[in-house]
């Protein structure tokens, strides 16, 4: 088990004590067991079939506990759904009981507040009117709970600043969990109604697909980053600063599609040409990649090919589309004198045109070994002029628009620290040929 800071442990903890409190049973207070038992099965089935690490925690069928049950009753159903969901980092154990008792202690709450309203009496009477104002109000609680526990644990496990821990996670929240409220409060109005607990359940299907399908899309989307990782994570071993390039690149090649008014899907798979846009130097020799003076004609034909490894080696990946077109040809020039093929104008792809501009503009803006990074209006001011001889006007000025609107800061990577004081630095302009590599 890996090592869990002292304070989390102390927070988790507290939380699980909380959860025990609000599951110990209230003589009073009778509930078959039968109910508990469907409706926690229910949860931990589609749990299990959706997939939290992928999509999210199913929570209609713990919101129809809490408008169909007294309090510790309903923090009960969440419990073995959370105790063998999927957890995909370790410690295994930590996290599913984390989970487990945060959302015991959650939907306890929503519950107890929705018990108070007489929420429950509208759901007994299955009046879906008048029981719309204390669900709601359950669902309020239901959600602030969460993003308060959840802001806890982010500023004490992921170290993030007290000030920004909570910031945005109500918000962000709300809209999905209303959504999820609306649901399980017509699955608790049915249930109580003389159509019965199969009706109930009729209800939960439909969203159930769609949320398998979410899953699944998450599912695909996860391995295609898995897979854009693995290969950065390659081509920093080689050369760490073509990694941290070439995420810039990604950023870069971003700003640029979104200033273009591209469509989203479009703006990610530009993301991923910027971010593999280099993957050919894998197979370059790593002495010519880390090499700090000037590189031979012969040593330049060698970097120049790695264009032509790189659409080798990303060819058969289908998802990429239009980003294997730009690993291929962002060193093309709109005059022709580009390479490996000397396409000129709009023979290159727009994809190679966007990232070769967002290649120049952080090339020139971060501080290698051999070269000083250039202030960014002066890499701007070389890239208009430069445009359409080597780069396409449109990618320029947008690029032009967005930074002068949102800024940049370009980045310098542990061993790109500075000029070595033996060497002066060598000037970059993108108007030479394979000026920067």
């Amino acid at each position: 088990m890996e090592a869990v800071p002292a304070r989390v442990r102390a927070y988790v903890a507290c939380v699980v004590v909380a959860a025990l409190f609000c599951l110990r049973p209230l003589p009073e207070l009778r509930t078959p067991w039968w109910v508990i038992a469907l409706l926690a099965a229910l949860y931990a089935g589609c749990e299990q079939i959706a997939g939290t690490r992928f999509a999210g925690t199913f929570y209609p069928v713990l919101l129809a506990g809490a408008f169909l049950l007294p309090p510790p009753a309903a923090a009960l159903v969440a419990v073995p759904g959370a105790l063998v969901s999927g957890v995909a980092e370790r410690p295994v154990a930590l996290r599913r009981l984390w989970r487990a008792a945060q959302l015991a202690v959650t939907v306890w709450a929503a519950a107890r507040v929705h018990w108070s309203l007489g929420g429950r009496d509208a759901v007994v009477a299955s009046d879906f009117r008048h029981a719309l104002l204390p669900a709601g109000t359950a669902v309020l609680v239901f959600c602030l709970v969460l993003t308060v526990l959840d802001g806890g644990i982010l500023a004490l496990a992921e170290r993030v600043p007290s000030r920004r821990a909570w910031r945005g996670l109500f918000p962000r929240s709300l809209a999905p969990v209303a959504v999820h409220g609306l649901v399980g409060l017509m699955m608790a109005v049915l249930w109580r109604s003389e159509y019965g607990p199969a009706a109930a359940l009729l209800v939960i299907l439909p969203m159930g697909v769609s949320w398998w399908a979410f899953a699944q899309y998450h599912r695909e989307r996860a391995a295609h980053q898995a897979t854009i990782r693995a290969l950065v994570q390659a081509v920093g071993i080689k050369d760490g600063y073509t990694r941290g390039h070439g995420e810039r690149v990604g950023q870069a090649s971003m700003m640029i599609a979104r200033e273009l008014g591209l469509d989203d899907d479009r703006v990610e798979v530009l993301r991923f040409a910027g971010i593999l846009h280099d993957v050919g130097k894998l197979g370059v020799p790593t002495r010519l990649l880390r090499k700090d003076g000037p590189l031979t004609v012969e040593e330049r034909r060698v970097i120049e090919l790695h264009p032509e490894y790189g659409h080798e080696i990303v060819r058969g990946i289908g998802f990429l589309g239009e980003a294997r077109a730009a690993v291929l040809h962002h060193h093309e020039r709109m005059d022709g004198t580009g390479y490996p093929y000397g396409l000129a104008g709009t023979q290159i792809p727009e994809s190679a045109r966007v990232v070769a501009v967002a290649d120049a503009f952080d090339a020139m803006t971060s501080t290698r070994s051999y070269s000083r990074a250039r202030p960014v209006p002066a890499a701007l001011n070389e890239l208009e002029r430069c445009a359409g001889t080597h780069f396409d006007p449109a990618m320029v000025t947008a690029l032009v628009r967005i930074v002068s609107r949102s800024g940049w800061r370009p980045a310098v990577t542990a061993d790109e620290s500075g000029p070595r004081p033996d060497r002066p630095p060598r000037p970059r302009a993108p108007g030479r040929r394979g000026a920067h590599r």
